[in-house]
């Protein structure tokens, strides 16, 4: 989810005025915000898959979202206001301490993954900022600098994977057997190397469908077979049809 290979926007159905992102200082991520929902107001729409996940801060509480395999629908009681720092995938396991494939699809409190009295000073010094977004990037940037630099393999397998090369052949030239692969990938992605791939063609799909290209040339131009099975890949992964996407 870099620049050019994965998408800064985070894949939110629903996008209401809300909601705001910007490029974090730490490289290759991004920092949101969501106010919180006023009354009647409509209700957020899903977040896509897209192979990041995110540190997540709403009063007394940071959370870590993990790399979903399907839209994600907040439930009751998410009214916020909340931030977040999204990472380039494969990058927050190593920053965060914990293996993407542990987290797959969840929501998971901080307090969970770290110990209580280190968990509590982190909230409480978000919670006391003045802008409680960048306190948490302050956060990620401290835990990045203790990980020290990013896996450049990681990276140039979402690279590879993102302009829709073969895993085979994404295995080839980064110098890993398919099984290597697989398993570097569970830990850094959440899923294997096929799923991200999967995911990050969808994320093509919607970038181009978006543009104004129409559906057939979206998929002969992201890498599906054809129509259909644009159309079936988007529904297992959004529960929902690409038209409807890109209306919203």
């Amino acid at each position: 989810m870099p620049r050019a290979t994965a998408p800064l926007r985070r894949s939110i159905c629903d996008v209401s005025s809300e909601y705001a992102e910007r490029a974090s200082r730490l490289p290759d991520a991004v920092v949101w915000t969501r106010q919180a929902v006023r009354p009647g107001a409509r209700k957020a729409g899903a977040v896509l898959p897209d192979g990041c996940m995110d540190l997540v801060w709403t009063e007394g509480r940071i959370l870590v979202a993990g790399p979903d395999t399907r839209a994600y629908h907040s439930g009751p009681g998410a009214g916020g206001p909340w931030a977040g720092v999204r990472f380039f995938p494969g990058t927050a396991p190593a920053v965060l301490g914990v293996p993407a494939h542990t987290l797959r699809d969840q929501r998971v409190d901080l307090t969970d993954l770290w110990p209580g009295a280190r968990t509590r000073r982190a909230i409480e010094r978000v919670d006391a900022a003045p802008d409680p977004a960048s306190a948490l990037e302050d956060l990620a940037l401290r835990l990045a600098a203790d990980a020290g630099p990013a896996d450049p393999l990681l990276r140039a397998v979402v690279t590879s994977l993102a302009a829709g090369r073969p895993v085979i052949a994404t295995a080839d030239s980064v110098g890993l057997g398919a099984r290597q692969l697989h398993r570097r990938s569970l830990a850094a992605f959440g899923y294997g190397p096929k799923t991200l791939g999967r995911i990050l063609r969808l994320q093509r799909a919607l970038a181009l469908a978006r543009a104004g290209v129409s559906l057939a040339e979206t998929a002969a131009r992201a890498g599906f077979a054809d129509q259909p099975h644009l159309a079936r890949d988007v529904r297992e992964l959004t529960g929902t049809s690409l038209t409807d996407l890109v209306g919203r």
